[in-house]
C-alpha cells in the first residue's frame, strides 16, 4: 500500500485533490503533479522527502483527479493558481517542487511573486526557446487535429507514458490511480496546457534573469521527451540556480527516485 492518502479541498471554487504527510516539520514543501501522471508520482520518494519537510502534494487543476477549468490551462495562469494553493494550505514560505508541466508554472510564479517561495525545484519540463521537445510531447504540442487524442482511453494514455519508464516497476495502486486520472476525454482536455508553450515560453524566457528565488533544476540525462537542453537553457539564464543531471530518462522522480530524493532534500537543507 502507498503511504500517500488523498483528500479534496475547494480552492478558488475548484475541487483540488491533495495529500499531506503526517509528521509535523519546521520546513514545508508544496509538491505539484507531473503529466500524464498524478500526485502519486511521489510515491517512490514520499517517505524520504517527508523526513525532511512537511509535505503537501496536489494534483494541479485539470490534472490527476483535480477539477478542470479551461482558463487555467496555461503556464502563466497555473503559476498564479499555485500561489493560491499555497495560500489555501497556509504555507507561509514553502519550498515548491514542480517537475514536468510544473516547471514553467513555478517559474512564472517565482517571477511574479518574488518572496512567496523559499526555493523551487523544477526540471523535465519544456523551457527552451525555440522549443526543443521530443517524442510524443512534440507531437502533442504541434498536432493539428486533436480528434485522435479524444479517442484515446486512459489505458492508451498511461501506456504511452509508462512504457518509457526504465528500471522502475509502477506499484499497482499508482498505475490504477494514473488510469483513473485520465478517464473519458480528460487527456485531450488537458492538452491546451502544453499547446500554449509556443506562445508562453518566450514570455517566460524574458523573465528568467529577474528571478531571485533559488532554483534547482533536476533532469534525466537520457530524457528524450524533454531533452537536457531545456534544463541547460534554464541554468544559463537563472541567476541563482543549480543543475543536477541524473543518469535516467524523463520520469526522473521514479526512475531515479533515490538520487532525486537525495538531490531535493540536500537542496532544501542548503536553502
Amino acid at each position: 500500500m502507498s503511504e500517500i492518502k488523498t483528500w479534496f479541498r475547494r480552492i478558488d471554487g475548484l475541487s483540488i485533490r491533495y495529500a499531506e504527510s503526517d509528521t509535523p516539520h519546521d520546513r514545508e514543501a508544496l509538491l505539484l503533479s507531473p503529466w500524464p501522471e498524478s500526485l502519486y508520482a511521489y510515491d517512490a520518494t514520499w517517505s524520504r522527502l517527508a523526513d525532511h519537510a512537511h509535505l503537501v502534494a496536489v494534483d494541479l487543476p485539470g490534472f490527476g483527479q483535480s477539477e478542470l477549468r479551461e482558463d487555467l490551462l496555461s503556464p502563466q495562469a497555473m503559476g498564479e493558481f499555485i500561489v493560491r494553493i499555497a495560500d489555501a494550505f497556509g504555507l507561509a514560505k514553502p519550498h515548491v517542487v514542480g517537475p514536468d508541466i510544473g516547471t514553467s508554472a513555478v517559474l512564472f510564479a517565482a517571477a511574479r511573486h518574488p518572496d512567496r517561495f523559499r526555493s523551487a525545484v523544477v526540471g523535465a519540463g519544456g523551457a527552451a526557446v525555440p522549443l526543443q521537445l521530443g517524442g510524443v510531447l512534440d507531437e502533442w504540442v504541434h498536432a493539428e487535429d486533436l480528434a485522435p487524442y479524444r479517442a484515446m482511453g486512459p489505458k492508451d494514455v498511461v501506456t504511452v507514458a509508462m512504457d518509457t519508464i526504465e528500471g522502475y516497476e509502477l506499484p499497482e495502486v499508482v498505475r490504477e490511480d494514473y488510469l483513473a486520472s485520465y478517464m473519458g476525454e480528460r487527456f485531450a482536455d488537458q492538452m491546451p496546457y502544453v499547446r500554449a508553450y509556443p506562445t508562453e515560453l518566450p514570455v517566460l524566457g524574458d523573465l528568467l534573469s529577474g528571478i531571485q528565488t533559488p532554483v534547482q533544476i533536476i533532469a534525466g540525462r537520457k530524457d528524450t521527451v524533454v531533452p537536457v537542453v531545456n534544463a541547460e537553457y534554464l541554468h544559463e539564464r537563472l541567476p541563482n540556480s543549480r543543475l543536477d543531471l541524473i543518469d535516467v530518462g524523463h520520469f526522473v522522480w521514479e526512475e531515479g527516485a533515490e538520487d532525486y530524493a537525495k538531490a531535493v532534500t540536500g537542496w532544501w537543507q542548503a536553502n
